[in-house]
């Protein structure tokens, strides 16, 4: 960093070595040495190989599949930090697991997002810093500063230079989706369509409802999460059959768990373009309609304002 910047140290945690690797690639810094290793029962065991008292480290470490083993690691490695007397730890977690867990949905069911909030603050985060999350209400669940990046800059840039002069409809998969379908609407001046949902019975199929006008048009989808893909390829699936021209999906998080590659591959999405919050299987990488687009640089750049003090919420006006 030199320029008398405060000291800052990355860690990076074993659920997405290449973006921690790309992000301390665009910092110019070294990833601190550390191991994260199992004990032979798959206990975690967190040891770091350099001083870090007085430092202000980032530590990166997404909690998608195996949650977890990943949030587990997470929480080790913040309490290393805490007792080797790091000035501040960072979790920075692009993708922040069970955030879909934010209510409670029934009696006696669990609001586990805010238990993972207590736990990062127990550990010893002193902040957060995360990508998308699932609903607004998580950043209130934590009592310590929480940075919330959005990828709707990252999206607007790749669809501008791929819809050049097509006019594309945003559309939104259900009525929860709106207010984030219509950010990357009004940054690109699109129109925005709504997919409404509704089971006339329970146990028959749902009916998909478009509140817009798509005709002839291309659509772009736009979600955080796409787990198992069914929303996503009945959305599709539903928009080609009321004259959609062409359909494509652009979701922050690519869980994509089970079959949702195969699903995804076989719908009538022309492209499903995911970041790189969660690493990308195998069968992400050889699907020809998935695309993976980097957020390492838009994380980077909030670590670094983030350890300057400077403002993060201006790299979205």
């Amino acid at each position: 960093m030199g320029n008398g910047a405060a000291p800052m140290k990355l860690i990076a945690g074993n659920s997405n070595r290449p973006l921690a690797e790309a992000i301390a690639s665009y910092l110019h810094l070294p990833l601190t040495n550390a191991s994260i290793k199992r004990f032979s029962d798959m206990e975690i065991f967190v040891e770091i190989h350099e001083n870090v008292r007085g430092e202000d480290v980032f530590v990166i470490q997404p909690t998608s599949y195996p949650a977890n083993d990943n949030l587990m690691e997470l929480l080790i490695t913040l309490d290393a930090l805490r007792r080797a007397s790091a000035r501040r730890a960072t979790a920075v977690i692009p993708y922040y697991g069970y955030a879909r867990q934010d209510r409670k949905t029934g009696g006696r069911t669990p609001i586990t997002a805010k238990l993972v909030a207590n736990l990062i603050t127990e550990a010893g985060a002193g902040r957060v810093l995360t990508l998308d999350l699932h609903s607004g209400q998580i950043q209130g669940f934590f009592d310590i500063p929480l940075d919330n990046l959005y990828a709707a800059p990252v999206f607007t840039t790749d669809i501008q230079s791929r819809y050049k002069g097509e006019e594309p409809v945003i559309v939104s998969p259900d009525v929860g989706g709106v207010a984030r379908a219509r950010a990357i609407a009004k940054r690109i001046h699109a129109e925005l369509a709504i997919i409404d949902k509704r089971r006339e019975k329970a146990g028959q199929s749902e009916v998909m409802n478009i509140i817009g006008d798509i005709k002839g048009r291309a659509c772009i989808l736009v979600d955080d999460i796409v787990d198992s893909a069914g929303t996503l390829c009945n959305a599709a699936v539903a928009l080609m059959n009321e004259g959609a021209k062409s359909v494509s999906a652009y979701v922050t998080h690519g869980v994509l768990s089970g079959g949702a590659v195969g699903r995804v591959t076989a719908s009538p999405l022309k492209e499903l373009v995911i970041t790189d919050s969660i690493q990308g299987t195998e069968a992400v990488r050889l699907a020809d309609n998935i695309r993976q687009i980097s957020i390492a640089a838009l994380m980077a750049e909030a670590i670094k304002r983030t350890s300057q003090e400077a403002s993060v919420s201006s790299l979205f006006e």
